[in-house]
């Protein structure tokens, strides 16, 4: 598909799959790029449209004049979506990518039918304090070691302009340390919501729970006949963390089941 001009943006999408039903977008983390996502495109791909993006100076979009935020990146991927004349998607986000997926249905949601969340906290102190200590001790000066890492790797090999590498993990380190709190957000979203995490994740578990009793579930028992069951659905896949979450096999499973 190659580069889709939205609002001064040109976000670079991959399209993959094909059929008639709702297309299945897909959003990477940070630092990263719709490469990601490659172990779970040939399960995700059986019969389904699947729009790979790469987020505002990531991967193979160059980077704008403004700081990332989720609320940003979200407006990004509607104005995508209106470009592409799709009335209604499925969105999955990845870590910062499940941010924007978060934010995506939050601000427009007439456009997401089915939402899944990996890895990712409602609100910033979901994160277990070390991981907070290090997004707090974050900043571009950690662009030079970085260079030795495998996300350097796929940066330099797709950026438009490697020389950007330390403007985005500067920028990436601004992010991480904006405080937020979407609780009131979530529990006005009207989509069904597929929260994943790893039993090793980087959020902690009770936050986790939080979350899903947000949208309505873990509240009550279910009953014999599933009438208390919500729409809304957690997967705690076990042995994995938040850095190889996308590389189960489970994963997969658990997403196709809930899209449907």
């Amino acid at each position: 598909m190659g580069y889709i001009d939205i609002d001064g943006i040109s976000l670079y999408v991959e399209e993959h799959g094909g059929g008639s039903g709702t297309p299945l977008v897909l959003l990477h983390g940070g630092l990263g790029s719709g490469e990601m996502f490659a172990p779970l495109l040939p399960s995700l791909t059986e019969g389904r449209r699947v729009l790979v993006v790469d987020l505002q100076g990531h991967g193979r979009t160059a980077d704008v004049d403004r700081p990332l935020r989720a609320e940003t990146m979200a407006d990004d991927i509607a104005g995508l979506l209106r470009e592409l004349g799709i009335p209604q998607a499925d969105v999955l986000g990845y870590s910062v990518g499940a941010d924007v997926a978060l934010r995506t249905a939050i601000q427009h949601p007439g456009i997401v039918r089915r939402l899944v969340v990996v890895s990712t906290p409602v609100r910033r102190d979901g994160w277990f304090p070390e991981v907070l200590a290090g997004m707090d001790a974050m900043s571009s000066a950690a662009a030079e070691p970085m260079k030795q890492s495998p996300v350097y790797e796929m940066y330099a090999r797709l950026a438009p302009r490697v020389e950007d590498w330390p403007v985005l993990v500067g920028k990436v380190a601004e992010l991480k340390k904006v405080p937020y709190d979407w609780t009131a957000d979530v529990e006005g979203i009207s989509a069904p919501v597929l929260l994943v995490f790893g039993d090793a994740d980087a959020v902690r578990p009770a936050h986790m729970v939080e979350f899903y009793g947000l949208l309505g579930g873990g509240l009550k028992d279910a009953g014999w006949d599933g009438s208390g069951q919500v729409e809304s659905r957690l997967a705690v896949l076990p042995g994995v963390t938040h850095y190889d979450v996308l590389m189960s096999p489970l994963l997969a499973g658990a997403v196709g089941a809930f899209l449907g």
